[in-house]
């Protein structure tokens, strides 16, 4: 039996290919920002079947895209992926490692959140977002307001990923379109960044299929 459905192979392959043309179409030249958006978009599928293996290629994008962010002066994006996604992403990957569905470490036994679990993460939420605004404005960064807002959707989604429940993908997919709303305004200056606009254009399809992936897996856990 295959891993992956053949709905999850032209997903990505059409991901894939999206990413691809963007790039040699609009950029050539920055393979970096290539790279970065082929491992994201690969780690995405994997993070829709609850796969482990999603974290470590998140680490490995996470790296690449904060070095991307800074060249643009995205500081925000920089220290959010830097500084909260990688080390997340890294935990992360422990918790999914020491929770596996029936001991089947290629997918990972889903979390129903806890009442008590959503209020501390609405309150850790509202002082990263407003610790960070001051930090990003202090950096003048560019488009302060959407990248203090791309903080605090990141901050959401890694919790929810940790704690692995299928709203993850929720807070993902806001959070790509802050970010689809932050490279167009990038784009504009410089059309080699539309390359990095698909990419989440990309990720925002992978995300919400990951969510609706993850209902389905946590209606088969409950039925067993």
């Amino acid at each position: 039996m295959h891993y992956f459905t053949k709905s999850e192979i032209v997903l990505w392959g059409g991901s894939v290919l999206l990413i691809l043309t963007a790039f040699f179409i609009f950029d050539g030249t920055n393979w970096m920002t290539l790279t970065a958006s082929l491992i994201g978009a690969t780690s995405l599928i994997f993070a829709a079947k609850g796969n482990p293996a999603a974290q470590i290629l998140m680490i490995i994008f996470s790296l690449l895209y904060g070095i991307i962010s800074h060249r643009f002066a995205y500081y925000g994006e920089m220290i959010t992926y830097l500084g909260m996604t990688m080390p997340m992403a890294v935990i992360t990957l422990i918790s999914w490692l020491k929770h596996p569905y029936k001991g089947n470490q290629s997918e990972v036994e889903i979390h129903h959140i806890r009442k008590s679990e959503i209020f501390w993460m609405i309150i850790l939420t509202g002082i990263i977002t407003v610790m960070f605004y001051f930090i990003l404005r202090y950096f003048h960064t560019a488009n302060l307001i959407p990248s203090t807002i791309s903080v605090t959707t990141s901050f959401f989604a890694v919790c929810l990923t940790f704690f692995r429940s299928p709203y993850y993908a929720v807070a993902y997919a806001l959070n790509d379109i802050i970010l689809i709303i932050l490279w167009t305004l990038a784009s504009l200056e410089d059309s080699g960044y539309i390359s990095v606009l698909v990419c989440f254009v990309v990720f925002l399809m992978n995300d919400i299929y990951g969510f609706i992936s993850w209902k389905r897996m946590e209606k088969r856990q409950k039925n067993f």
